[in-house]
């Protein structure tokens, strides 16, 4: 095993370490590291774990998690920020604001909260420019994030100001009470008007960046999402869709499964760019209308942590999917 440098602040990239799971079978993983790696805090490592730099078996992992005997732990990057998000000036659409929570229309191309390689430009930082206080349920580097939507999905995402809303709108999305809707343009057209897929998800066999369709899997987990066509374009279709559960890449695995893959879906679909030219082969019009994936997280409706009414919140269809949206029906 190559030593690592005392430096907490960085491993060089070269320096990955892999550690074999023998007599501390059982034990929590960074509990595990910590023992391993003295000369680490374990708050360090936990940053490292949830920032996707250490993987246990190759797959991503939680501070928690327990291991086996033989399971295979990789310590790939620490380099990780030792304390929350630095507050940076990046314009926020925020749609509600109360003392409990805040709701925001997050832009396409914003990473919700740092990972490895993203420290800068993140919604966390954002926030916390904006926001005098923010709940720390989530851990230092996700003050206020309950919830989360992928980089290139735009939409409604709700914030928590202080702990105990953080820790009723989690209770809320654990028992499936909010009720999450989405818009999607996909390639291809549904055989239904509507239906649900119930399909499990887990990790992919051989690409780490994406999840899978895989029964019977130990990785796997429910998923179901409910769809509904709205318009049907030709070759395209704008679909409504509410997800019941909320695993990862939940709406653009099931929606890929059902061969109508979302539009510009780099990892599910295979196209990352669309022009006008795409859509009418006879346009002499060859701009970029779309360069990420055509999934908005329309609506989301839920109980609010202090009133204890039913709110709902919608963030609009952004003007990149409202241009092909306009082409379609031309």
């Amino acid at each position: 095993m190559k030593p690592l440098p005392t430096n907490e602040s960085r491993l060089a990239p070269e320096s990955v370490i892999e550690l074999t799971v023998s007599s501390e079978a059982g034990s929590r993983l960074d509990h595990f590291l910590t023992r391993q790696l003295p000369h680490l805090s374990r708050a360090h490592l936990q940053r490292a774990i949830e920032a996707g730099g250490i993987r246990v078996n190759r797959q991503t992992c939680k501070s928690a998690q327990k291991l086996k005997q033989g399971d295979t732990v990789l310590v790939e990057q620490l380099d990780v920020p030792r304390e929350g998000p630095q507050p940076q000036a990046i314009p926020l659409d925020i749609l509600f604001e109360d003392e409990a929570i805040a709701v925001v229309n997050k832009p396409a191309g914003m990473i919700v909260h740092p990972a490895r390689g993203h420290w800068d430009g993140t919604l966390a930082s954002a926030l916390a420019y904006h926001f005098d206080k923010l709940s720390q349920t989530g851990g230092p580097t996700r003050p206020g994030i309950v919830h989360r939507l992928d980089r290139d999905t735009s939409g409604v995402i709700v914030i928590a100001k202080h702990d105990q809303a953080h820790e009723t709108l989690a209770n809320q999305f654990k028992s499936r009470t909010i009720k999450k809707e989405y818009v999607a343009l996909v390639v291809g057209v549904p055989d239904r008007d509507s239906d649900i897929v119930e399909c499990p998800i887990g990790n992919h066999p051989t690409q780490r960046e994406k999840k899978a369709i895989r029964a019977g899997h130990p990785s796997s987990r429910e998923a179901i999402t409910f769809y509904e066509v709205e318009e049907r374009f030709g070759r395209f279709a704008l679909i409504r869709v509410e997800p019941k559960t909320g695993r990862t890449h939940q709406v653009r695995l099931h929606l890929a499964h059902l061969g109508c893959p979302v539009l510009c879906d780099r990892l599910y679909g295979g196209r990352a760019v669309l022009t006008a030219r795409q859509i009418k082969p006879d346009s002499e019009d060859d701009v970029v209308l779309l360069e990420r994936q055509a999934l908005h997280a329309h609506r989301l409706t839920l109980t609010h942590p202090t009133t204890h009414e039913r709110v709902d919140f919608q963030a609009p269809i952004p003007a990149d999917m409202t241009k092909v949206l306009q082409l379609l029906r031309s």
